[in-house]
């Protein structure tokens, strides 16, 4: 149940028209009264004697009790109270209690003392309108401050007790919804989403990776959006307007949205600390910012991706709030951008985890961009690498990617849980399941391809790999043992051990201080994580039989621990001092 406080009118009898009337695409259903603050008030809907100018006039006769300059300038109070799309339909005697109840949470009528007149209309089955006087029957105004949060808490708390549809409590940081105006425009043009949302999509997909303002408009531009810049007198730029060329206006011109009203942080100066905090204190490039495009690209950038996941996982987990709010908005644009570039049979739900991650990805705590580098510089490599076949290489490093991002988000989720962030938590656990269906389709051929060879393995390699993995992970063997997935890991292991890893280190590396309850098939994940560090191929369908698991000795190489960023040894690493 969302209720949502209006701005405050000057006009009792110019709403109460709107109300009662068929509304602006004639949606609106037998306009009449459920509730008011004294239930006798007249109802023009189902009272053919009762005139709006009648219900008007009583609901404003407070305002005679003060003086013309004592009179408020705006004393219309409007509230709307709408149920979710799944909850059941309510009975105007349920709607009348929720309206009695939204009334006196938010201090127009309080159940003690005096109180403001209002009235509720219901012109539809899944919601009200509460129209109220902000002069209270003594002549005083009310203590309504605050009423949206005070409306909101109440609306918990009559989810609860009517059995609704449990809505998360905001922070003031979603994008704002479409209005039932635009709404209904798109279904009359025949569109799916609201321009809005359109616009707020390809947006944030336009920012994704982005490094420069002409870099983000002209990728605005190549969309098709129309733009429309703000400068000072001094011609520095300070604003954006975009538009869809064929959603126009009653005079056939262009409906621009400003990057703030799509989004909170698609300000043009929130979108510039992205490309600030890239920069740094050093502006010149680097060599791993390099774009990389041609054969092999966009398998290479899921590489990069999976990587940069896996070291930002500690950092959500165990890093400042701030640097962790980076890594949570920079993953939301490796999101946009991994289904911005995938493959028909994971692009719809990588899609949905995008746009469901979206809401995610702010909160309260500001972001310090900058230390999320690595992630956006994946989201850049992914976009730039190009679209990414559904077999071969590109399709299993999808899998690699998507398994990696998985942990991610759900790491995510537990973040938000832990700051209170119930909508963002929501949003988080609903993208990871978007990613956990999305990695099922994925993952099934190459999988498949290591499953078979691990079943190939001669006995006395797989009694091997057993004892090693009982050894390395005496916690999790039997159940990984237990799972389809052992034959992928048996043959992973042979292939890195073939490489001259220590397989045990690997594995043994491959749990530490990360997540796994969430895992549906611990064998899966540990099997792309072993991939990823031992820098094996994710498809192994072109690789020769592995032979290599005989027992023939091999010289083994160190498989080093990556270290948390912002470690000593990270930053021994990078000024290349590690010993």
């Amino acid at each position: 149940m969302i209720p949502q406080i209006h701005k405050q009118g000057s006009d009792t009898l110019g709403l109460l028209y709107y109300l009662y009337g068929k509304g602006t695409h004639e949606e609106h259903v037998d306009p009449h009264l459920v509730a008011s603050f004294d239930g006798m008030s007249p109802d023009p809907g189902r009272d053919a004697t009762a005139t709006k100018k009648d219900l008007g006039q009583l609901l404003d006769q407070p305002l005679h009790l003060l003086t013309a300059d004592q009179r408020p300038d705006k004393h219309v109070w409007h509230c709307s109270v709408r149920a979710a799309p799944d909850d059941p339909i309510l009975t105007d005697e349920q709607w009348a209690e929720i309206a009695r109840r939204i009334v006196a949470a938010t201090g127009i009528d309080p159940r003690d003392g005096a109180g403001c007149r209002w009235a509720a209309v219901r012109h539809a089955d899944d919601h009200i309108h509460i129209v109220a006087t902000l002069v209270r029957e003594d002549g005083r105004r009310p203590n309504h401050h605050r009423s949206g949060k005070r409306a909101q808490a109440e609306a918990r708390l009559i989810e609860k007790e009517l059995g609704l549809r449990q809505v998360a409590p905001g922070d003031g940081t979603a994008a704002q919804r479409p209005t039932s105006a635009e709404r209904h425009k798109a279904e009359r043009q025949g569109r799916e989403r609201t321009a809005r949302e359109e616009l707020r999509e390809t947006v944030r997909r336009a920012v994704t990776g982005a490094r420069s303002d002409e870099e983000f408009f002209d990728r605005l531009a190549a969309a098709g959006l129309l733009i429309r810049k703000r400068t000072a007198p001094s011609g520095d730029l300070l604003g954006y307007k975009v538009a869809l060329p064929d959603d126009l206006n009653k005079d056939g011109e262009p409906v621009f949205y400003p990057g703030a009203r799509l989004a909170p942080d698609l300000s043009l100066p929130r979108i510039r600390e992205r490309w600030s905090g890239d920069s740094g204190n050093d502006p010149t490039p680097r060599q791993e910012d390099a774009v990389r495009t041609g054969p092999g690209a966009p398998a290479a950038a899921r590489r990069r991706t999976a990587s940069a996941a896996w070291q930002a996982v500690l950092v959500v987990e165990n890093g400042d709030d701030a640097v962790a709010a980076a890594h949570i908005a920079a993953a939301g644009e490796v999101l946009d951008a991994l289904a911005t570039t995938a493959a028909a049979h994971t692009r719809h739900e990588l899609r949905d985890a995008a746009t469901a991650f979206e809401r995610a990805s702010r909160s309260h705590v500001r972001a310090v961009r900058g230390h999320d580098r690595a992630l956006r510089q994946a989201a850049r490599d992914l976009v730039h690498g190009g679209p990414a076949l559904g077999r071969g290489e590109d399709g299993a490093t999808t899998a690699m990617a998507i398994d990696m991002l998985f942990f991610l988000i759900t790491a995510t989720a537990h973040w938000h849980v832990r700051k209170g962030h119930a909508q963002q938590a929501e949003a988080a656990a609903r993208a990871a399941e978007h990613l956990r269906t999305a990695y099922q389709a994925a993952a099934a051929q190459p999988l498949g391809v290591l499953n078979q060879r691990g079943r190939r393995l001669s006995r006395p390699v797989l009694r091997r790999q057993t004892a090693l993995l009982r050894e390395a992970l005496p916690e999790l063997a039997e159940q990984i043992l237990a799972e389809t997935g052992w034959y992928a890991l048996a043959t992973t292991i042979a292939e890195a051990e073939a490489a001259g890893h220590d397989p045990a280190a690997l594995l043994s590396d491959a749990v530490e201080h990360r997540e796994l309850d969430t895992a549906d098939s611990v064998s899966d994940v540990l099997v792309w994580r072993l991939r990823r560090t031992a820098d094996l191929p994710a498809d192994a369908s072109a690789l020769p039989e592995n032979g290599t698991a005989g027992g023939r000795p091999v010289t083994r190489r160190t498989t080093a621990r990556p270290s948390a960023p912002g470690s000593r040894r990270s930053r021994e690493e990078r000024s290349g001092k590690t010993r």
